[in-house]
């Protein structure tokens, strides 16, 4: 029988060769800290996203101990005032090295600073005064200044990011908790972006989890079977550390050796909440018509319920024949989005969570249809960055004319245009060239706005016909404007625009 003891920190990987997953991040890592060796980085901090148990600190630390370094580690859950944090990282991390030695300049520490986005609370900080006294130990007074709950904490945080001379990684596995729920959370993102780098991290895949048990389960010295393994990795959602607690649990009962009906067991007397990929889960929710089981699947997919709320938004009038059904989804959507606006304002409590289930019953209860055969849910392109090669053009475009954000570009605006463009939108009209000819885009731009693939010959004759007709209007607006300057000689008209300057509205 194995010993007992936590397996998830014993096979916790001591070198980056023994990691798994999340290739591409890892080299991000690697890099943000080679630039470390050569002088102090733009971006002191990065900042690493995602859900738990894919393995975010332990590829920090291990690439940490790859290169020589100390890290000191502090848990954002466990103390996240301003002192807490001065008191655990801000002295390390603002000074050359706890552990400095004059023979190894290259040596750094590393201030790594786990689940960030429990640390709430505002801005504002807290006097040099408070802080120095609630961690400086007094031998002749038995009590010690407190400064309560998370005061000071982001301040602090901020303070660390700007000054530290030493890398800092943060973790988190919802970032909204770090910038906050209050009306202006805009600007504490934008705050912290501009001393951080952020690295979103995915669930582990299932080589990634083959390997990971394998390796486990011959440490441990037990045998196993293919289908034993196979059985662990089907029921995992891409949780390395849940993995390996499943492994302890069941190996723990077990005398040397597991086989698939010992997992199938295990697995059917402890069920857990596991995360469904998006195209199965959505295919399941768009089949019901029962909100019970509509909400159960809404919670069940892989999906946090803003993105939930833009798939189902995208779906919908692809998946739906019935126009009163992507009516009344319309309106639900419309209330989830508000619900999750709300969230941002902490006008509601746990208003994601009401976002999440009016988004899952848009598409389910809304629809009187019973839907039959196999679905394909789509993935929305507005939400690709690289999907189309005039889509980035289209955003830059936009981003020019309305001084607003890229990315309240590609998510508010672009979606509109889209809709008012696209073949399979009930509103869409792919040869009404107005809006397009008048925000300047070219026939590539505006096909690429209609959703339809360049190498399909309807789009060449589109395109084609698209350019005709802003050929035609830039020749009758030059001659307009020629027109102007006989009138007056000199001088236009008020009104009339410079040569070579385009109307766009």
């Amino acid at each position: 029988m194995a010993a007992v003891s936590d397996w998830t920190e014993r096979h916790r990987p001591k070198s980056e060769s023994h990691l798994e997953g999340n290739e591409a991040q890892r080299q991000k890592i690697r890099k943000w800290l080679d630039d470390w060796k050569n002088g102090t980085p733009k971006n002191k901090a990065i900042l690493l996203v995602g859900p738990p148990g894919v393995g975010k600190t332990t590829i920090a630390r291990a690439i940490a101990q790859d290169m020589g370094w100390n890290v000191i580690e502090l848990n954002a859950s466990d103390a996240r005032n301003a002192a807490s944090i001065r008191k655990a990282a801000t002295k390390g991390a603002t000074h050359r090295s706890l552990f400095f030695s004059p023979d190894n300049t290259d040596k750094k520490t590393l201030i790594l600073i786990d689940e960030v986005d429990h640390l709430t609370g505002g801005l504002r900080s807290v006097s040099e005064s408070r802080i120095n006294a609630a961690i400086t130990v007094n031998p002749e007074s038995s009590e010690t200044p407190q400064i309560k709950g998370d005061t000071g904490g982001k301040a602090e945080l901020l303070k660390l990011l700007k000054e530290t001379k030493q890398p800092v990684i943060l973790a988190c596995n919802e970032v909204m908790g770090l910038w906050g729920k209050s009306s202006n959370w805009r600007a504490t993102r934008e705050r912290f972006q501009r001393l951080l780098i952020t690295i979103n991290f995915d669930r582990a895949s299932k080589d990634a989890l083959r390997n990971i048990a394998r390796r486990v389960l011959k440490s441990e010295a037990i045998e196993y079977d293919s289908a034993a393994i196979e059985a662990l990795v089907d029921h995992n959602p891409g949780d390395l550390r849940a993995l390996v607690r499943d492994l302890q649990v069941i190996c723990s009962a077990e005398q040397n050796s597991i086989d698939e009906a010992t997992v199938i067991h295990y697995v059917k007397n402890n069920e857990r909440d596991v995360a469904v990929e998006v195209f199965p889960g959505l295919a399941k929710l768009y089949k019901t018509n029962a909100a019970k089981n509509a909400i159960k699947l809404g919670i069940s997919i892989d999906k946090s319920p803003s993105e939930l709320l833009n798939w189902i938004h995208w779906n919908n009038p692809s998946i739906f024949s019935n126009k009163q059904a992507i009516d009344r989804g319309n309106l639900a959507l419309c209330q989830s989005s508000k619900m999750l606006m709300a969230m941002y304002e902490n006008t509601a409590h746990r208003s994601w969570y009401w976002s999440s289930q009016i988004s899952g019953l848009a598409a389910s209860v809304v629809n009187q249809t019973e839907i039959t055969g196999k679905l394909y849910p789509s993935y929305p392109n507005f939400l690709r960055r690289s999907a189309n090669t005039g889509r980035s053009s289209i955003i830059n475009r936009l981003t020019d004319i309305s001084g607003a954000s890229k990315s309240s570009v590609r998510e508010e605006l672009l979606p509109l245009l889209i809709s008012l463009h696209s073949e399979t939108s009930e509103v869409g009209m792919i040869d009404d060239f107005t809006l397009s000819i008048d925000l300047g885009l070219t026939g590539d731009e505006h096909a690429a706005l209609c959703g339809l693939p360049k190498t399909r010959k309807s789009t060449k004759e589109l395109i084609a016909r698209y350019n005709l007709i802003q050929s035609k209007k830039h020749t009758v607006s030059i001659k307009s404007e020629n027109q102007g300057d006989d009138l007056v000689g000199e001088s236009k008209p008020k009104g009339i625009p410079d040569k070579g300057q385009r109307k766009l509205f």
